[in-house]
């Protein structure tokens, strides 16, 4: 009997690690996939305009919830690992034309025309002029995924190819593309302002990219002219002070920062013959630095800031980032990040929160989830093609349209709604 008892307590005993095992498990599992998170509609800071109010009224995707993939989609390193390593789901095959623009240094800029697939909604001539993320380019998924979305809307698309960024595109002068330079871009959209002369624009950037747009429109505001509205997505708006929390370890942001760097210095290297080669005009870059380079940071310092003359890492920040410029954009804006992003850090938040509760062209919509340029949407394990990404910029861009189409109507858009609408069905 002693020894049936000893068995049973034994055997009692293994249970009990057994559940303890398993409830560790599960716990660890809600907390990493951050299961016990809330789903709610973006967190929006605006000013009460009749603008907002008919943006507010008309693009859904702002004020409703977004619904993340029940298993995963409230982990922002998930989603952003997906969007990194697959880009998007099924992503679509938008064909296109390849342009080549010669710069005055020497560079040549690339960027990729894709015509509508349908009338847009206005019945107007809409293209919109995207810049990719970091080393990003128009075969990238996510983009092609969002140009096939956009075109099936009505909208020509330019998407610019970040100097050096393309694997099969030599470079023609000892120059790439840096955190800041508008020079590629504002010759795109000049491009396209000289071939389309009835066009109106939508500029849009993701991360990186939403940099640069925003810098290229607050540069000088001629930029500004026949762009009907700006999307900048998972920017983080000043590299300065994302210099210090790029450092940090908290949400692996250091580990991100190590990937990004190797990522960074395959691109360089691959054009090493052309930055760096005997015929080129070679800047003062410490090779032996780049090799060793653990981080964005070091890379900038090493390589990138000399490519435009900035005597230190702190000047070439300053001057590339465009919270100095964004103040000075007038068109409509919509300033899209994400809470869980694991590259960009709160603090930089209070940068369009601010701005949007100063100027009355801004929104500034924070979500709950969505990772870093993820915002995958879909029911419990598998996402959907499109993500809720796409639909927002696509929605925002339509509703601005038809502000546009009916301000003759509302007298420049400063009658009430009721007005406008009375007006309209008279």
């Amino acid at each position: 009997p002693s020894s049936t008892s000893t068995c049973s307590a034994r055997q009692t005993m293994f249970d009990g690690m057994k559940l303890a095992a398993v409830a560790t498990v599960l716990y660890v599992i809600v907390r990493c996939l951050n299961l016990k998170s809330p789903t709610a509609p973006p967190d929006l800071t605006y000013q009460d305009t009749p603008l907002s109010r008919f943006l507010l009224k008309s693009c859904p995707q702002l004020t409703k919830e977004y619904i993340p993939p029940l298993l995963w989609g409230k982990s922002g390193h998930l989603q952003t690992a997906l969007y990194g390593k697959l880009g998007r789901v099924s992503s679509p095959h938008p064909c296109g034309i390849r342009k080549y623009l010669p710069m005055q240094d020497g560079a040549t800029a690339t960027f990729d025309l894709f015509e509508p697939l349908g009338d847009h909604t206005t019945g107007g001539d809409i293209t919109m002029v995207i810049c990719p993320g970091i080393g990003n380019h128009s075969e990238k998924h996510y983009i092609r995924t969002f140009v096939d979305y956009a075109q099936k809307d009505g909208y020509r698309c330019a998407v610019l190819n970040h100097l050096g960024a393309l694997p099969n595109i030599e470079l023609t002068s000892p120059r790439m593309f840096t955190y800041g330079c508008t020079w590629e871009f504002a010759a795109m959209v000049g491009y396209i302002k000289r071939a389309f002369p009835q066009t109106q624009l939508i500029v849009v950037g993701f991360s990186l990219g939403g940099n640069i747009v925003c810098k290229f429109l607050g540069e000088n505001r001629t930029n500004q002219e026949r762009v009907l509205c700006c999307v900048s997505v998972c920017q983080g708006y000043s590299a300065l002070r994302a210099q210090e929390t790029f450092l940090q370890w908290d949400h692996c942001r250091r580990i991100y920062n190590f990937l990004m760097a190797d990522n960074m210095k395959k691109i360089i290297f691959s054009h090493r013959q052309s930055l760096f080669g005997r015929g080129s005009v070679t800047i003062d870059a410490n090779l032996s630095g780049l090799y060793t380079a653990t981080s964005l940071m070091q890379i900038d310092d090493n390589i990138m800031r000399k490519f435009h003359g900035h005597d230190s890492l702190k000047e070439y920040y300053e001057k590339e980032s465009c919270v100095h410029y964004i103040h000075n954009v007038d068109v409509p804006l919509l300033l899209v990040n994400s809470a869980d992003d694991p590259l960009v850090h709160d603090s930089l938040l209070t940068i369009p929160r601010t701005l949007a509760a100063k100027k009355p062209n801004v929104i500034f919509a924070l979500t709950l989830h969505g990772g870093h340029l993820g915002f995958f949407e879909g029911a419990v394990l598998f996402p959907q093609p499109l993500t809720w990404m796409d639909k927002v910029i696509v929605g925002y861009a339509n509703t601005i349209c038809q502000w546009e189409k009916q301000k003759p109507i509302c007298q420049g858009g400063n009658l009430s709604e009721g007005s406008c609408l009375k007006s309209k069905n008279t």
